[in-house]
């Protein structure tokens, strides 16, 4: 039989040492990559949405301020709009997790980077522009750094950058959404096509959000389960 998992208290501290950082930090150049990051995860859920619904991705954008487009056909465009916060709340998360197993950081770093490398390559574009040189050079950066860095490290890279995407998406819900409903955002267009405010959908993105980082925060500094 297996035992209880356990809070593991000083993974908890650890992670609130992190998020800490990464908030008096936050306007700085040190957490802004991470930021594009979670532009870059947003984008690729929106795409995944499409493929996922029978559309089919034309490309990616990714820009210096921190933002983006993902340019889709066909699908369900409820779900592909529905996608973005959301779905970059489930990738930090799943990082986040992932990040707390053992022995898999280096390799878990190594396929991140592989894959912002290929879908960098098969759909942002224009070729050549700041987004295409970002997402070429974050996955080398990580593939890097699954095959330089020992597991420790990789860890704690890879426990930020899940981190910083679940806070980064209920701030930018509440920047895009809350803080400026007349503006185009994904709420905005969804509002279109439903009928339901704008604010309406940024204020329930929000909760889904603070309770799935909430969750994987929990799942993510808890011990092994024992086997007996």
């Amino acid at each position: 039989m297996k035992k209880r998992s356990e809070i593991e208290w000083r993974e908890v501290a650890i992670l609130l040492m992190l998020g800490a950082a990464a908030f008096f930090l936050w306007d700085t150049v040190v957490i802004y990559p991470l930021r594009l990051l979670v532009v870059f995860f947003h984008e690729m859920s929106h795409g995944l949405a499409a493929i996922a619904t029978g559309g089919r991705v034309i490309e990616i954008q990714i820009v210096a301020a921190e933002g983006g487009l993902c340019i889709t056909q066909g699908g369900s465009r409820f779900l592909i709009l529905s996608a973005g916060y959301l779905g970059s709340m489930v990738w930090g998360g799943i990082i986040l997790l992932l990040a707390s197993r053992g022995r898999v950081h280096q390799g878990l770093s190594v396929v991140l980077g592989i894959l912002l490398m290929v879908v960098t390559l098969w759909l942002v574009r224009p070729i050549g522009s700041f987004g295409f040189a970002f997402g070429l050079l974050t996955g080398a950066a990580l593939m890097g750094a699954g095959l330089r860095l020992n597991a420790v490290g990789n860890k704690y890279l890879l426990k930020a950058i899940g981190l910083v995407s679940c806070i980064y998406v209920v701030l930018d819900i509440r920047s895009d959404i809350l803080d400026r409903p007349e503006a185009r955002s994904d709420a905005f267009m969804l509002s279109e096509l439903t009928g339901v405010p704008t604010v309406v959908w940024g204020v329930a993105w929000i909760a889904i959000a603070l309770v799935a980082g909430f969750y994987f925060l929990v799942h993510s500094s808890k011990k092994k389960p024992l086997k007996m």
